[in-house]
């Protein structure tokens, strides 16, 4: 028998997604298991396995169209033949009538929306109403003032389908917006009616109303003739918006503090042999950083936290996301557990998540349940910079290259190797003072490492 097939949850905060390819077409038979589309989540681009066995026949989201989770996606049979056409035309299907209404009744001529202030003068009025529809009033919202004179069952008796009416009426009259996108417009003086919403359905969301707080940019240059046009979409378009959230979700505040990484440098020369061997895997700097910060995390709590309406949320485990960069875009795979890691077991595992991720392999669970990121731009001679949050984390650290700089130590001036860490992290959970203490003591583990095998 035809059936849908539904865009499956591919990650736990999975919400929407966007197909960016079919690798399947209709027509095609699928067997199970087959990787039949590719789909872009709030995450990273993931591939979409079938579920069924049978044969493809009708796409119902072209590429690059964005749906929620379990929509329907595709038309699927175990014939090749089979009639589909009552799949095909379901949505247009009308809509049954209440068991109340199906008593034959002469059809109301059509009546203009009522405003609720005009149908106010009947307030104290009892109106015919019947107990479902009056429930369905109360779920929405609808004032039973709306609703006068609107009835369409007998006798002018107002059933469900007119509370529906009403509903629709007056939504279509005011934005659809998220309370917390209305809360937040409300202290900052933004009149949502005039914000576009970016959200399911064009609902106005807490991010539309802190864009729409920002003045307008300086127009851009026209675009001229032989320019080169790149389409803002897949991971590239993903990354924009989560650093656009990062940045407008939390007020971010950068910290820099210079570390001494010389007796880094001379313990990494020394395991160097033992964890390859052990391990498989050559041991970097930013795996030394890893364990350092995740020491320091469980050391400070508040920083290993996620803000979460009037929560703070501390979260038990100790997951550091490390950036790595890929083809168009940024990923963050996530190293679980960190502090309860050797330093062996954590640079073994952070080669493997950035292999993947650089192949494109990245599973929801190498990129899910972060609670802190680092990011490591030394590589390419960047002294500092400022980090943006990861969206629902308190922190971020930034490092910078490892350079042998002069340096004064007891009197004397002596070569060193100096890098920059640059702390940005959300100031409604930390205030500067034990951020920087945080950050100290990451500083103190480096320039001690022999601290971190504790």
């Amino acid at each position: 028998m035809a059936e849908y097939f539904n865009l499956p949850m591919l990650g736990q905060t999975m919400e929407e997604g966007t197909i960016t390819k079919w690798l399947k077409a209709e027509g095609d038979y699928i067997r199970r298991g087959d990787i039949i589309a590719e789909v872009m989540t709030d995450k990273a681009n993931l591939e979409v396995d079938a579920t069924f066995e049978g044969y493809l026949r009708k796409i119902l989201v072209a590429e690059g169209e964005t749906v929620p989770v379990n929509a329907p996606i595709a038309i699927v049979s175990k014939t090749p033949d089979e009639d589909i056409s009552a799949l095909l035309t379901a949505g247009a299907a009308p809509t049954p009538q209440p068991a109340e209404a199906k008593a034959e009744v002469k059809q109301p001529e059509p009546v203009r929306a009522v405003p609720i202030a005009e149908a106010s003068t009947a307030a104290e009025e009892r109106l015919f109403i019947s107990p479902r529809a009056r429930r369905l009033a109360q779920e929405k919202g609808v004032p039973l003032q709306a609703l006068a004179g609107r009835g369409s069952g007998p006798q002018g008796r107002i059933l469900e389908r007119d509370v529906e009416s009403v509903w629709q009426e007056l939504s279509a009259a005011r934005p659809r917006v998220t309370p917390l996108a209305e809360k937040v417009a409300a202290e900052a003086g933004v009149d949502v009616s005039a914000v576009a919403g970016t959200g399911v359905g064009g609902r106005v969301t807490k991010e539309d109303v802190m864009r729409a707080t920002v003045p307008p940019a300086p127009k851009p240059a026209e675009v001229s003739a032989g320019a080169q046009v790149v389409k803002l979409a897949g991971l590239r378009k993903l990354v924009a918006e989560n650093v656009v959230k990062g940045f407008f979700s939390a007020p971010p505040v950068t910290l820099v503090a210079e570390v001494d990484m010389t007796a880094c440098v001379a313990l990494r020369e020394q395991l160097l042999p033992e964890v390859e061997k052990a391990y498989g895997t050559r041991l970097t700097y930013t795996d030394l950083i890893v364990k350092a910060t995740a020491r320091a995390l469980r050391e400070f709590p508040m920083m290993n936290s996620t803000l979460r309406e009037n929560e703070i949320v501390l979260h038990p485990e100790v997951n550091i996301g490390v950036a790595v960069a890929v083809e168009d875009g940024l990923l963050v795979p996530v190293v679980k557990s960190a502090d309860r890691k050797t330093l062996g077991e954590v640079s073994q595992e952070l080669r493997e998540l950035a292999e993947r991720a650089r192949a494109g392999k990245s599973t929801p669970e190498d990129l899910s349940g972060g609670t802190f990121t680092i990011t490591n731009l030394g590589a390419y001679e960047v002294e500092m910079f400022n980090p943006v949050l990861v969206p629902g984390q308190t922190g971020i650290l930034g490092v910078g290259r490892i350079a042998e700089k002069p340096a004064v130590r007891d009197g004397q001036v002596v070569a060193r190797h100096l890098m920059n860490l640059c702390l940005t992290f959300d100031h409604r959970v930390l205030d500067g003072a034990p951020a920087a203490r945080f950050l100290q003591r990451v500083k103190q583990l480096l320039e001690t490492p022999l601290l971190i095998m504790v």
